[in-house]
């Protein structure tokens, strides 16, 4: 699987309370059964109107399926291609 980052355009997002995340959360985990575990959700980056979730799948078509069927917008789907920490060797991920 490739990790790939989603934008997704969400106003008000980031005054969301942690009751509303939760729930957000729990909906992406069930869509993610759902649409046969073809994504796995690593992480998210909830900032003032957007979020910028990290996610390993098998083709950004199963992200834009997991997408419609969690009810959120994925904006902009992007393959990562390297991965930079400063902790540690720089990683090239293969091509």
């Amino acid at each position: 699987m490739k990790r790939y980052v989603i934008e997704r355009d969400i106003p008000g997002l980031g005054t969301s309370s942690l009751e509303e995340l939760s729930a957000a959360a729990t909906e992406t985990n069930n869509s993610i059964k759902e649409t046969g575990n073809r994504v796995q959700w690593e992480h998210s980056y909830i900032v003032d109107d957007k979020s910028y979730c990290i996610y390993l799948a098998e083709s950004i078509q199963a992200l834009e399926a997991h997408a419609k069927v969690a009810g959120f917008p994925a904006n902009k789907i992007m393959e990562v291609k390297s991965i930079l920490d400063p902790t540690k060797d720089i990683k090239i991920i293969k091509r």
